[in-house]
């Protein structure tokens, strides 16, 4: 299930999954929200699956779910400048990510970055009184931030948050250690939106697995021949390269080491 819904918004691309029921490509539907219902669309030909959704359908919608839902979306640009305007006034330290009406309640839903927690009490007020609805603030982190906005990554291909809707996965540093690309560089395997690439988690299990049983750098291993050093491991290769005493370099399989 979507955590940052400000993407259910725009429903004209939005990537859905349904459980036990089946729509045609194209079909509109309203989706459980965390604010409020939104309206989605079908993209693929069919959709089932007995797994947990990544957003409940609700219903299908109806002409006047979709007339709604595009006459919201004439008054985005309109509902943006106004809080860029109040926020500017009130000189609060956040950024402005995306602003639109919910389809059912018709609350404002506004989405910010920040540093850190954020006292917006008299901007809501304000908006509130501007708008003549209910304003919702959402905090959200610099992924979905990017994940909002769009684009490609550094491989050309959609971000990785884009691409898989749904919960972002967790990355650590330790993904990129077993897979033994951290000697790049924090600025070399991290996303546009400064985090560690998504990606990193891909194949994180499969080096892992991989791994298991081989010497870690810098030990000392012995083989039929030989002992030295560990100055590399090829997990894909199953193989490790030693220095040996006499500063001759050796690799040697997995299954050589005693």
């Amino acid at each position: 299930m979507y955590k940052y819904l400000a993407s259910l918004h725009d429903w004209e691309n939005p990537r859905l999954c349904s459980s036990h029921i089946k729509f045609k490509k194209g079909d509109y539907i309203i989706l459980k929200g965390e604010f409020d219902n939104d309206l989605g669309i079908i993209e693929t030909d069919f959709i089932e699956t007995k797994e947990t959704p990544l957003q409940e359908i609700i219903r299908k919608a109806s002409p006047r779910d979709i007339q709604t839902a595009e006459k919201n979306k004439k008054q985005k640009k309109e509902i943006l400048e106004i809080c860029h305007e109040e926020i500017r006034k009130l000189k609060i330290e956040m950024k402005l990510v995306d602003a639109w009406i919910t389809l059912e309640r018709g609350n404002v839903v506004v989405a910010f970055t920040a540093s850190g927690r954020i006292d917006f009490r008299e901007l809501v007020k304000n908006l509130s009184r501007k708008f003549h609805h209910s304003v919702k603030m959402q905090q959200i982190g610099s992924r979905d931030e990017t994940r909002k906005l769009g684009g490609c990554g550094i491989c050309g291909r959609e971000f990785c948050c884009v691409k898989f809707p749904g919960n972002l996965p967790s990355i650590s540093s330790n993904m990129a250690r077993i897979q033994q690309i951290s000697h790049r560089g924090s600025e070399r395997i991290s996303g546009v939106c400064g985090r560690l690439m998504c990606c990193l988690a891909y194949e994180a299990r499969q080096y892992q697995e991989l791994l298991s049983g081989m010497p870690e750098l810098r030990s000392t291993v012995k083989t039929d021949k030989a002992e030295g050093e560990v100055i590399e491991v090829n997990a894909l290769k199953q193989e490790i390269k030693i220095k040996l005493k006499d500063k001759q370099i050796i690799t040697v399989k997995k299954e050589d080491l005693k």
